[in-house]
């Protein structure tokens, strides 16, 4: 199994409301693409945050589940909209569980 695991830091004008958009908009790609098997998303509170946001867990059966998620049409639309708002930095961790 796959651990994924993403921070995204946003621009200081993008609005908590668009970032709760970002979230409910990952949230719901559990029910559009079959290659998840769990998710997992919410604000990072960390005082050692670095200025990064949102905080995203998945697990996926293998590496081609996680290729099928990343390049999913419905995940691009997330990708997108999260870099219309503001997204300006994203760190990706993959691993074998």
């Amino acid at each position: 199994m796959i651990e994924h695991i993403a921070i995204l830091k946003f621009k200081s004008s993008t609005s908590k409301e668009q970032k709760d958009l970002v979230i409910h908009r990952l949230k719901d790609l559990v029910e559009e693409i079959e290659a998840i098997i769990e998710i997992q998303i919410g604000f990072n509170f960390s005082e050692r945050n670095q200025g990064f946001d949102i905080g995203v867990t998945a697990k996926f059966e293998d590496r081609k589940n996680l290729e099928i998620f990343l390049f999913h049409p419905a995940h691009q639309n997330v990708v997108s909209f999260a870099k219309q708002i503001g997204l300006i930095e994203t760190i990706t961790v993959d691993f074998w569980i």
